[in-house]
């Protein structure tokens, strides 16, 4: 559906007197939605803002592009692991939080890897 523009200038006022900010926001290149594996890009997007209630909406209209990506599981690991791993394998308390990042938080491999079993 195509809006000329009188009739999108009628549509700004009517927004404007219902207390609604919106303005065009112009450079944008693209748009980037990152999402569990995948990111959705917006490009050559056109922007809009609008400031209702004191939060601002981002309105993207563009060429759409979809794009796997890998997932990296975050890994938690204790200070408790770290200092275990550290004495066992008798290294700094930051070398030891290397290997276990690096195994993924095996504490196992994490002691055989800086033992360099």
């Amino acid at each position: 559906m195509k809006i000329s523009p009188r009739e999108l200038q009628k549509m700004l006022q009517t927004v404007r007197r219902a207390g609604l900010s919106i303005e065009q926001v112009e450079g944008v290149e693209s748009v980037i939605l990152k999402f569990r594996g995948k990111e959705v890009i917006v490009k050559n997007p056109q922007v809009t803002s609008m400031k209702v209630g004191g939060q601002t909406i981002f309105q993207v209209t563009g060429e759409v592009e979809e794009r796997a990506i890998a997932v990296e599981e975050e890994i938690i690991i204790s200070e408790e692991d770290v200092q275990l791993v550290a004495s066992q394998a008798g290294v700094s308390l930051e070398e030891a939080k290397k290997a276990l990042r690096a195994t993924k938080g095996d504490l196992a491999r994490a002691i055989l890897y800086l033992k360099g079993a």
